[in-house]
């Protein structure tokens, strides 16, 4: 039986290695670990807004952590401290999601990529969680991860991976403020949304810590066999 293949949505960056000291398409192996050590196939898609006709050929997305949506997306001016805009992979990252719900695909997002899937189904975010929690808990300081536990909805597609509840870890410092028509089905313990989900489709989750840091297996392999299951017409 042939392996699942999910893509990743990939960014672009400065890198350097060898010889090299130029633009780079990259995402963290950790992402692709977490793929392929539980039964999927990895492919890395580069940030491009031109068509989502990839998806045709794919079973499931994937939608990773990494820098700040443009606030310009939820109309709300720019925070002092929110990153300068991705203006080529909010895009790129946009048309890849509305595509997979639509053709249903198995979508997972991971700290921003639950924030894409917030501004998708009509929610808003936080710009920066200390002006509104009056701590720094879900991100201590760049490079160092907080920990906290998350409580789940009974029932719900995250409770089935974790339980009722879980210690995760933590490293952002912007989140959900309103979800728009998503299922809110994981809260800190500072009322924070740290899991949302689509219980119309086959499976969409987001959740707000970094699993794939983790190894969250449990989750991972979930996912994938999401992605490998038929679609039932």
């Amino acid at each position: 039986m042939s392996r699942p293949v999910i893509g990743i949505a990939a960014y672009q960056d400065r890198a350097r290695w060898d010889i090299w000291d130029t633009q780079a398409t990259m995402i963290q192996q950790s992402y692709v670990r977490g793929i392929a050590a539980n039964g999927g196939r990895a492919v890395v898609l580069p940030p491009d807004d031109l068509d989502d006709a990839v998806l045709d050929r794919l079973d499931g997305l994937m939608l990773p952590g990494g820098a700040d949506i443009d606030p310009e997306r939820y109309g709300q001016p720019r925070h002092p401290r929110t990153d300068p805009p991705a203006l080529g992979r909010d895009a790129g990252e946009l048309l890849l999601l509305r595509g997979a719900l639509e053709r249903d695909l198995p979508v997972l997002g991971i700290c921003r990529g639950l924030q894409l899937l917030t501004l998708l189904y009509g929610g808003t975010l936080h710009q920066h969680l200390p002006d509104v929690l009056g701590h720094t808990g879900h991100l201590p300081e760049p490079g160092v991860f907080g920990e906290h536990p998350v409580r789940f909805t009974e029932g719900s597609l995250a409770a089935s991976v974790y339980g009722a509840e879980a210690v995760v870890n933590s490293h952002h410092h912007q989140g959900v403020a309103d979800p728009g028509s998503l299922r809110v089905t994981g809260l800190s313990d500072d009322g924070l949304a740290e899991a949302v989900e689509d219980p119309t489709k086959r499976f969409v989750l987001g959740v707000q810590w970094h699993p794939e840091v983790a190894h969250e297996d449990h989750l991972f392999s979930t996912f994938v066999a999401a992605c490998a299951a038929p679609v039932l017409l």
